[in-house]
């Protein structure tokens, strides 16, 4: 069965305007064992950590269906991020300046986070997961289900890191 895009409600094409600023609510918040900014996985493939989400009363009808992944995308918001920041960075793994784009640094135009987390179990409104690299208290801005046949992909460029991989912790 194919979802029909048409029958969505949407705004009209035609009226399309391009926003000058866009504003996003918190679902839930995270409980991770990081109190601090110290010893935080810079990835969180490279975490063995615990966490909680804690989802917000009112989006616990969106959690229906939810146990039946193994992963779960959070993308979350870099609250403690003072902007503007600089495009161009030192990451964790190398000496060089590199462009933010080019980076998984959370100072970015848009602090938002990507972390892909492993589901351990969901009771009530609170999601138990694993591979945590976030920051305790921050607050999350959208989940969705890691689907391994849509989202493995296999590549062939890995940039400047490309031989620098190694567990590391901020």
């Amino acid at each position: 069965m194919r979802m029909e895009l048409s029958k969505r409600e949407i705004k009209d094409l035609k009226d399309r305007e391009f926003p000058e600023d866009i504003n996003f609510k918190p679902i839930g918040i995270i409980h991770t064992p990081f109190k601090t900014l110290k010893g935080i996985p810079i990835q969180f493939s490279l975490s063995d950590a615990k966490g909680e989400i804690e989802i917000f009363p009112n989006y616990l009808p969106a959690l229906k269906d939810l146990e039946g992944f193994s992963h779960i995308y959070c993308l979350y918001f870099f609250d403690l991020v003072k902007l503007p920041v600089p495009l161009q960075s030192k990451p964790f793994l190398d000496d060089e300046m590199r462009g933010i784009f080019a980076i998984r640094t959370p100072f970015r135009p848009n602090p938002i986070g990507l972390s892909i987390l492993k589901i351990e179990t969901i009771k009530g409104n609170k999601i138990l997961v694993s591979n945590v690299d976030i920051l305790d208290s921050t607050p999350i801005l959208d989940i969705k289900p890691y689907i391994s046949d849509f989202d493995n992909q296999k590549t062939d460029k890995n940039g400047w890191i490309e031989g620098k991989y190694r567990k590391m912790t901020s």
